[in-house]
């Protein structure tokens, strides 16, 4: 396992990782894949005294990282950040007429890599992903598809730990529909979460 004893682990992101946190308590990691890290890694090795703490914020794209990532990553010193970002940057090509080119994306994901491993920060990328569900939601691969390879460039450069979870997801749902996964496609079920969770488990545990 990459995790150390007494560490403190950051979970950042959007909505998928916020997931109903509270803003004045920060014990309080939501309702979703934060939480349940936070609790089997807690539960299954009580011995490392694990710290965790989540500050994803619904709606975010990667620029709005870059804009709060002193705040809200830097000056809390964490040990380890997990950072899933990217959906929002195609959502919003889609709902709100207001692209963000992958251009742009991977030139925030690269300032927020150079930020974190300039501070003696290890990583974690989440890969972020959808499912076509509903129909509409197909044409999106012609924007996330290539924000996902920049991505992954990028991550192979600064992260320790890469998590695929766009084709972990479209595994699962080869065994159970795409709305048992994420009932909209983007924001996972209970189930989804727990996809996440064990997926991450693994991650930091090889």
């Amino acid at each position: 396992m990459i995790l150390e004893k007494g560490q403190t682990i950051l979970f950042q992101g959007d909505s998928v990782t916020d997931c109903g946190r509270s803003r004045e308590n920060d014990q309080d990691l939501g309702r979703g894949y934060a939480m349940m890290i936070a609790a089997r890694l807690t539960a299954e090795r009580p011995d490392l005294g694990l710290h965790f703490i989540n500050r994803g914020i619904s709606g975010n794209r990667s620029g709005d990282l870059v804009e709060r990532w002193q705040e809200d990553c830097l000056d809390i010193k964490p040990d380890w950040v997990s950072i899933m970002i990217g959906i929002n940057d195609t959502w919003r090509r889609y709902d709100q007429n207001n692209p963000t080119s992958t251009e742009t994306y991977g030139e925030n994901l690269q300032c927020l890599f150079q930020m974190t491993s300039a501070a003696g920060i290890g990583l974690i990328v989440i890969e972020p992903f959808f499912l076509p569900y509903p129909e509409d939601r197909r044409t999106w691969h012609v924007d996330l598809d290539p924000k996902v390879a920049a991505l992954r460039e990028l991550a192979y450069t600064y992260a320790a730990r890469y998590i695929p979870l766009g084709g972990l997801m479209h595994a699962a749902s080869q065994l159970l529909p795409y709305a048992v996964w994420a009932a909209d496609g983007v924001h996972p079920t209970p189930a989804g979460h727990a996809l996440i969770c064990q997926a991450f488990l693994d991650a930091v545990s090889r």
